[in-house]
């Protein structure tokens, strides 16, 4: 079972290529599947990377901009022949339900399965979703129409009890819980068995920030301080910085700026821009800021 894995199905920008497939990621915490953006071919690397359709039940869009939602309509249409029955939520700016009930309407009726689209404010960080095992943050970010990327926090886990020790002291089944919730044993003769001899704390939990497609936008670093893992657009090398300023993207260096300035653990640029067919002088670029960067890739797993 996936920890916290993150699942690239297309990592290029707006016009296609034979290199790179328009933006959408899987992020896949213990089996429960959250998309990020839908841009055309998604379903298809779905199936060459064999991700379980029915295990999504979130898709969180982060502007309406065609290589990031093209393959919405598909998608559910293929849910829909899949005979799929549980409420599939889209997350995303207003416009998203504006671009898509005419579509459904036209292609998708019959479906048995309700598509309830969750507006967000793209110009506010708050709380999109929450379920028992994460809970996903918008985060306002700068380009031409209103975009937002995403922050998902896994929740703290439940300490893990230590064997041995509760074997030792002889501890109830029935305890058992109460310990995981921090409690102290206490022994049928009244002795108090501290709580940190009988458990271990869990793993830290872990963040993913994903941030595209913006400009240089250094209000968004308080927002990802200290996650583990940034993905961040770098559609452009710093030579061509004229063009990313006037169509508001991200150069490489700007990118690793903000992984340095936000104190992340590592960075993964992606969101190539088509007129490069070799982008490892991007790489090159961003690790002379910040060296814990990597290139995203089709087909690319990552775990946290």
């Amino acid at each position: 079972m996936a920890e916290f894995n993150i699942n690239i199905l297309g990592c290029g920008s707006a016009l296609p290529t034979t290199r790179h497939l328009a933006t959408s990621q899987i992020v896949d915490l213990r089996d429960k599947l959250y998309m990020i953006d839908c841009g055309e071919g998604t379903q298809i690397q779905m199936r060459n990377m064999r991700i379980r359709f029915g295990r999504l039940n979130h898709i969180f869009i982060s502007h309406l901009h065609g290589d990031h939602c093209f393959g919405l309509p598909g998608l559910i249409s293929t849910l829909g022949m899949l005979g799929r029955n549980g409420e599939l939520v889209i997350h995303g700016p207003k416009e998203v339900e504006t671009f898509m009930r005419p579509v459904m309407d036209l292609f998708c009726r019959g479906l048995e399965f309700e598509v309830r689209f969750n507006p967000i404010n793209t110009y506010e960080h708050s709380l999109v979703m929450e379920d028992r095992s994460l809970s996903v943050y918008s985060i306002p970010l700068k380009h031409r129409i209103p975009t937002c990327g995403y922050l998902f926090e896994e929740k703290q886990k439940e300490p893990h009890i230590i064997r041995e020790m509760t074997d030792f002291y002889q501890v109830p089944v029935r305890w058992m819980q109460a310990l995981k919730q921090g409690k102290d044993y206490i022994t049928s003769e009244g002795e108090i068995i501290p709580n940190s001899r009988l458990t271990r704390p869990a793993t830290p939990p872990k963040r993913y920030a994903f941030c595209s497609d913006t400009a240089y936008c250094p209000s968004i670093i308080p927002i990802i301080e200290g996650v583990d893992l940034l993905y961040h657009e770098a559609t452009f090398a710093e030579c061509d910085l004229p063009r990313a300023k006037e169509t508001f993207h991200s150069t490489a260096r700007q990118a690793a700026e903000i992984a340095r300035a936000a104190h992340v653990g590592k960075l993964l640029i992606g969101h190539y821009s088509a007129r490069y067919e070799d982008v490892t002088p991007l790489l090159q670029e961003a690790k002379a800021i910040f060296p814990q960067t990597m290139l995203a890739n089709e087909r690319m797993v990552l775990s946290l």
